[in-house]
């Protein structure tokens, strides 16, 4: 796998802890499976630490089930 300078984490991507953060202790996991989110299973395998680096489309599509969209914006300095 491939190790970008300009994107570093340890442990699980930080992607993941956003949307844990959006579904909170008051949606199911199952409810965000059946509005086109990926499969109950797979944001458990994300949240339990099993997933450390999951798809792109698969986060997409769990915030897009939820409600959200993500947004590019400019960080302070120019890279990692």
């Amino acid at each position: 796998m491939r190790i970008y300078k300009s994107y570093r984490f340890v442990g699980a991507d930080p992607a993941i802890a956003e949307v844990k953060a959006i579904i909170g202790k008051d949606i199911s996991l199952k409810s965000v499976e059946e509005d086109g989110g990926p499969t109950a299973g797979t944001m458990r395998a994300w949240f339990k630490g099993k997933t450390k680096r999951p798809q792109n489309c698969t986060l997409e599509a769990a915030g897009r089930a939820l409600g959200y969209e993500r947004v590019w914006r400019k960080r302070n300095g120019k890279g990692g």
